[in-house]
């Protein structure tokens, strides 16, 4: 058996899996949250690749393993591998919270609860009878879109780079009556309010297709990714007009203190961990 967790420790073991994940800021954020309630937890970051997390989760658990976070790109096999989900996780298709019970794996996904609450309260960008993008079909967009539904947009516009994905996806919401259509990759159109990149282009540095004239001076675009300057689709967003850029920084550590606060019955403070975190990523740490 190939082995991924090499820290010993009597301490609750908690993780964070996905390829890349030497980026991972979990361990800091969820250390933080601990010391709220005088918590003391062992949190590491390791690399999984797809295809491999079933083994890792089995070895995991083997090593009394409580809680595991699931990053890109391995949400809908974290999702696959659930014998329980919650309802956000099962409207998804995609796990980004384990668990494990006597009877199995159990799943939720905490990344639409924490944009949702990144954009509208720490931000203060209403989403209600707005015009939405949603750039990505994968596993970080199908996790986002339940709770942009719930805010109670005017309609969701999905773009990806495979229509048919994109397509599938609308589907299965339009089916439930849900204001979502697709805009094909590339395409033209008119002036969104909010654009939300969904897509791991940031992370090789590279920007998705899209075109400025769904830019105007009032749209708020918003990269599910971060970094310690402004990533590529910010960048762009700024120079195209757009009203206001933010990066996914504080929608990482509202999805996790929603996670901490399942495996721990805790509600933690998220401001104090979101500014601590800003400061150092500036400083390089």
């Amino acid at each position: 058996m190939r082995h991924w967790f090499t820290t010993e420790s009597d301490l609750p073991r908690f993780c964070v899996v996905g390829s890349p994940i030497t980026h991972s800021r979990s361990p800091f954020i969820h250390a933080a949250f601990g010391a709220q309630f005088g918590i003391e937890l062992l949190y590491e970051k390791v690399e999984v690749r797809p295809g491999d997390l079933a083994g890792a989760v089995q070895e995991f658990v083997a090593l009394g393993g409580r809680g595991m976070n699931v990053t890109v790109p391995l949400k809908e096999e974290a999702f696959a591998l659930a014998v329980a989900t919650a309802p956000r996780a099962s409207r998804a298709g995609a796990a980004n919270t384990l668990w494990f019970e006597a009877d199995g794996v159990h799943a939720d996904n905490t990344d639409g609860v924490g944009l949702v609450r990144d954009l509208t309260v720490n931000h203060q960008v209403p989403l209600r009878d707005r015009r939405v993008l949603l750039l990505g079909a994968g596993g970080a967009s199908r996790g986002v879109l339940p709770a942009l539904l719930e805010a109670q947009p005017a309609c969701v516009l999905i773009s990806n780079r495979s229509g048919e994905r994109a397509q599938a996806l609308a589907e299965t919401w339009q089916a439930a009556g849900a204001p979502v259509d697709v805009l094909p990759w590339g395409a033209t159109g008119a002036p969104c309010d909010v654009v939300v990149n969904g897509t791991a282009a940031s992370l090789a540095g590279q920007l998705p297709l899209v075109d400025v004239s769904l830019l105007g001076p009032h749209t708020v675009c918003y990269d599910m990714m971060y970094a310690a300057s402004p990533t590529a689709f910010m960048t762009w967003a700024a120079a195209n007009g757009a009203a206001r850029v933010l990066d996914g920084l504080g929608m990482l550590v509202e999805q996790a203190a929603e996670a901490f606060s399942r495996w721990h019955a805790r509600e933690p403070r998220t401001a104090a961990v979101i500014a601590e975190l800003r400061q150092r990523l500036a400083a390089g740490l």
